[in-house]
């Protein structure tokens, strides 16, 4: 649980127009990786034999790999809207401290400042 005083001072750096854009942004991307999800989980079709049939499980290889990445994106995208809705939103999930405007609006679905995130990408 985020007490009161941490969230405050997380989301002190961030405007209320900074989170306004932020959840249209992250909700823009919720449904792009719905659709793109929808989409995906269509058939595979194939007309002609061999050639096709290995370019179609190369496709669905791509599809596999993309559905996970966008299940993936999708779940962190729904886990930011849940900490805007919370009030927890911007705090970095180890050092608590703000995560950078900057890096928000860039990936506005970071749950690490920037530092953070390096020692967590470092770690095997």
């Amino acid at each position: 649980m985020v007490n009161h005083q941490t969230v405050e001072e997380s989301t002190a750096h961030l405007s209320a127009e900074d989170l306004a854009a932020l959840r249209e942004n992250l909700h823009e991307q919720r449904l792009f990786r719905q659709e793109q999800l929808r989409l995906l989980g269509g058939p595979v079709t194939s007309r002609a034999e061999d050639r096709l049939r290995q370019r179609a499980a190369a496709q669905i290889e791509v599809r596999v790999k993309l559905a996970a990445s966008a299940r993936m994106v999708l779940t962190d995208v729904e886990a930011a809207l849940t900490r805007m809705n919370e009030g927890s939103y911007g705090a970095c999930h180890l050092c608590r401290r703000p995560v950078e405007r900057e890096r928000l609006m860039i990936v506005p679905q970071a749950r690490y400042c920037a530092r953070c995130q390096q020692v967590k990408e470092a770690q095997p």
